[in-house]
């Protein structure tokens, strides 16, 4: 609801694209850092933090609507998601790894990823008539009282890490994280997969364009993008298994995407939602190869280093959606970004083999 609650604020379309602006370049300047804090202090309390920044900025936008307050929220919120991204993922493997189940990585994380889809459903819903009863002002407290949720929650996550006397400087970890990115190639191999898949499907924010173009009407898009929350749920409750088939399984995804995207009626469109469930599945299984070549030295460092790339490979897509739509429906671009999972299948069976690295 934010977007409309800038709009009812008075805000242009420009004012608007700057506080995205501030969001993506706050998130970007402190992936890498708030993971080599991660790793230098405590994830936990990384974790911790996360939901309490955002949720401090949904607040000043609750109670202080207004230009400065939207954008002093969305640096806390860049901060929070910062904070967050890489830190969760390094957690839950170390964790797993003291349990001798690391092998259960990628169907915990997809798990994750599930309940999230879940609730962002169960919270799209919800929008509309909390809004109606309450205002922006219901759906701003909501909105604070879960990210309070969430940091209790997370308050409750184990960590067994050593005490913060014994860990090494910022610099240090910071210098071993880049080492490793430097000395192994598979290391480089998994990063570089899961940025480009995650950056890649960043494009998923324009479906319901394409959603549009399928004739349905603007009261039919709403049905029609449930079906991706629904695609993506189970995608990723059943990360895990498979994993081997993870290149055909996307090669598969690209074909249904390009197929789907042209068909350009509410069943093809299905099938696109099919594409990006088993994406779901994959980036899962991709991530936990990633996992499986770090040490836990550096691991919140060098995963925030995905995300980092993850981010370029998002903001190129954006660019390359908006340089095509000057000449392209909807459609044809959805076709065409079937490419980039074609490649992506090719590289993920061609990639450089051998054991991961022993873990610190």
């Amino acid at each position: 609801m934010y977007a409309v609650l800038f709009t009812d604020a008075g805000l242009s379309p420009a004012q608007i694209s700057s506080l995205f602006a501030i969001w993506s370049v706050t998130a970007f300047a402190l992936e890498i850092p708030s993971g080599v804090w991660a790793d230098v202090f405590s994830r936990r309390t990384m974790l911790i933090a996360a939901p309490v920044l955002t949720g401090a900025g949904f607040a000043l936008w609750t109670f202080f609507p207004g230009y400065a307050a939207f954008a002093i929220g969305f640096v806390l919120w860049g901060a929070g998601t910062a904070a967050s991204s890489g830190t969760l993922q390094a957690l839950v493997y170390e964790e797993l790894v003291k349990l001798d189940a690391e092998d259960s990585y990628a169907k915990v994380i997809g798990r994750q990823d599930a309940i999230g889809n879940g609730g962002g459903a169960i919270a799209t819903a919800l929008a509309a008539p909390v809004l109606a009863a309450g205002g922006y002002l219901a759906v701003g407290v909501a909105s604070v009282a879960a990210c309070l949720i969430a940091a209790a929650l997370a308050r409750t996550l184990p960590e067994s890490r050593t005490q913060p006397e014994d860990r090494e400087s910022y610099a240090a970890v910071l210098r071993s994280g880049l080492g490793e990115v430097r000395a192994s190639p598979r290391l480089r191999h998994s990063l570089i997969l899961v940025a480009v898949i995650m950056g890649v499907t960043a494009l998923d924010e324009y479906l319901p364009l394409l959603a549009a173009a399928t004739g349905v009407g603007a009261a039919g898009v709403p049905w029609l993008m449930l079906m991706l929350f629904a695609t993506a749920t189970a995608g990723g409750w059943l990360a895990g298994q498979g994993a081997r088939w993870t290149a055909l399984g996307v090669a598969t995804a690209a074909l249904l995407l390009a197929a789907g995207a042209a068909w350009r009626t509410p069943l093809g469109f299905a099938l696109v939602a099919a594409a990006y469930g088993i994406v779901e599945w994959a980036t899962a299984a991709l991530e936990a190869d990633l996992q499986d070549d770090l040490t836990d030295r550096s691991r919140a460092t060098v995963t925030s280093m995905s995300g980092l790339g993850a981010e370029v490979f998002a903001v190129l897509a954006f660019a390359g959606y908006a340089l095509g739509s000057v000449w392209a429906q909807p459609w044809l671009l959805f076709t065409l970004a079937a490419v980039p999972y074609l490649l992506i299948a090719a590289a993920v069976r061609r990639g450089p083999r051998g054991p991961s690295r022993d873990r610190e």
